[in-house]
């Protein structure tokens, strides 16, 4: 039984073919970029472009399992490209946004495109990522040991990409998800102002919070680059976490048995991008 993993140089997607890897499992990985791929021997590494569908149809000759990337433009033509190669199951890397309500238009597209063709489907939601910290914080991490943020009381339950990857491979590999939806978070709800100290604990370094109001919190994230309408994305749901905080799940520690690695684990892990 082979597997084809798209987005497979992606935070996740690395962690996915690793896994499958690890595992003694046939792993096939698309990625645009294939001489600078840097993925294990043993995988099978194709040239492709989710934005250009047609160029799947080598990779997807013979594999049965897919992990899908979501990229809504394409979603309908890359299913059915599947679905007329064979592929039986198709797990989709989603966001819990859609389960939110806040993002109709990216990922539940890809959703209902997997979900019309009649394969069996797995739709895999995380919330916010870990790596939001540093694409957020980590400047200022690592030039001032400060982080700058707008309501310290917005409790969110960051995930490790690790934990993501290890949910799509259990639904992946193991029989009886068919039809599921995951929900993935951290393990537990953390204010701002505990996600700093957990932060400075996994990073070994001191770190000082200081709290700036919404519309300055809005400049640097544009000033960093994050279009607009993601900022304000951002500091909705921020603001929203304040009365209501984000959901924690126990998807990670159900479906492999392990418990879901927490925000200093994460920054442990990442202690050299914050250089």
């Amino acid at each position: 039984m082979t597997y084809l993993i798209t987005g497979a140089t992606g935070s996740v997607g690395r962690h996915v073919v690793d896994l499958l890897v690890e595992a003694g499992l046939p792993v096939r990985a698309l990625t645009r970029t294939p001489e600078t791929a840097a993925l294990p021997d043993a995988v099978e590494v194709f040239p492709g472009d989710l934005l250009r569908p047609e160029s799947l149809v080598p990779a997807l000759s013979g594999v049965e399992r897919l992990y899908l990337f979501p990229e809504p433009s394409t979603a309908p033509r890359v299913a059915a490209l599947a679905a007329e190669a064979g592929v039986r199951r198709i797990v989709v890397l989603s966001s819990d946004a859609v389960t939110d309500g806040s993002d109709p238009d990216h990922h539940r597209p890809v959703e209902e495109a997997v979900e019309r063709t009649g394969v069996a489907w797995i739709h895999v939601r995380p919330g916010e990522f870990a790596a939001n910290k540093l694409n957020l914080w980590g400047r200022s991490i690592s030039k001032e040991g400060v982080v700058h943020a707008a309501y310290p009381e917005a409790a969110g339950a960051p995930v490790h990409e690790a934990d993501v990857a290890a949910v799509a491979v259990a639904a992946l590999v193991e029989d009886g998800h068919e039809g599921a939806v995951y929900g993935v978070s951290g393990p537990e709800a953390l204010t701002v102002r505990e996600q700093v100290r957990a932060l400075a604990a996994g990073l070994g370094r001191d770190l000082r919070f200081e709290e700036i109001t919404p519309a300055q919190a809005r400049a640097d994230m544009i000033r960093q680059g994050l279009p607009e309408a993601v900022a304000d994305y951002i500091l909705a749901f921020q603001a929203a976490w304040v009365e209501r905080p984000a959901p924690v799940y126990d998807t990670v520690e159900r479906l492999t048995g392990a418990p879901g690695r927490d925000l200093a684990q994460w920054a442990a892990d990442h202690r050299a991008d914050f250089l």
